[in-house]
């Protein structure tokens, strides 16, 4: 229904993984160097930066090991606060997640965005205390979520959407070799047909994107494949695996179990069961 994460740190070499969930998300960045993709979009992230996610585009920070890294994260079911914001005549604030649609807004640390740091903090708290939340812990949860989208739904209308006004030839190369890799990773994909098809060298398609994103070519296509693996898995549960595999890139069954389990930790017939189970 709702999860929440105030001011968590991270020192030294830490990997995070490319991936999509069906919540809404809203990310507070507070410190270190971070440069966010989502989708084919790449930001350098300031603090008191903050990004609005639908959550089902793909999404990943690529922090520098050397700083730390600090974020906030609240991610929420928009079914849970649905009838709420619609007994109240409030679900434009479920639009922003839409119009936004994954955009960086930068806040420069104004007042709003200390007001809604506050509003994180309230609210991991509860989330840590309440092991089993109790009928006010959930209106006390609600009421703070509700605040939190109406402090993003007014930085959201000022001017602080960051748009920059341009960007330097290796993010712009980075973000079209994502795009590229996107509508691409279901057939056979190679460093070479990447560099063909965007007109730029192979050394220099493998060094810029790697330097910009973290990822090598391939390891962006397979992550790109076990995404849409997962998603399959669950939205269509009377697809065969074989299907599934073939269906997001897979080169063969065997392939797609061997990989699928080397990186989940379980095989993707138990993901299935546990994530309808879930539910």
């Amino acid at each position: 229904m709702l999860s929440a994460s105030y001011r968590q740190k991270w020192n030294g070499e830490y990997s995070f993984s490319y991936h999509s969930h069906q919540d809404y998300e809203i990310y507070f960045f507070h410190g270190g160097e971070c440069r966010y993709l989502i989708h084919n979009q790449i930001y350098d992230l300031e603090p008191g930066d903050i990004i609005v996610m639908d959550g089902l585009t793909l999404h990943k920070p690529h922090v520098n090991p050397s700083s730390e890294y600090v974020r906030s994260v609240i991610q929420f079911s928009p079914v849970w606060i649905k009838g709420l914001l619609t007994e109240m005549g409030s679900m434009y604030l479920l639009d922003t997640f839409q119009t936004l649609h994954n955009c960086l807004i930068r806040t420069n640390e104004n007042e709003e965005s200390k007001e809604l740091e506050r509003v994180f903090g309230r609210l991991a708290t509860l989330k840590k205390t309440a092991k089993k939340p109790t009928l006010q812990d959930e209106t006390e949860m609600k009421i703070l979520l509700l605040h939190a989208l109406n402090i993003v739904h007014r930085l959201g209308q000022m001017n602080s959407i960051e748009i920059p006004d341009q960007k330097e030839d290796k993010t712009l190369h980075a973000e079209n070799i994502a795009l590229y890799l996107q509508q691409h990773y279901m057939g056979r994909v190679t460093l070479q047909s990447v560099a063909d098809n965007l007109n730029l060298s192979r050394s220099y398609v493998s060094k810029v994107f790697k330097m910009m994103t973290g990822y090598t070519v391939m390891e962006f296509v397979m992550e790109c494949r076990l995404t849409q693996a997962k998603y399959l898995l669950e939205m269509e549960p009377l697809k065969s695996l074989k299907d599934v595999g073939y269906e997001s890139g897979f080169e063969s069954p065997t392939h797609f179990s061997r990989y699928f389990r080397e990186k989940v930790g379980v095989t993707a017939k138990e993901y299935r069961k546990l994530r309808l189970n879930h539910l």
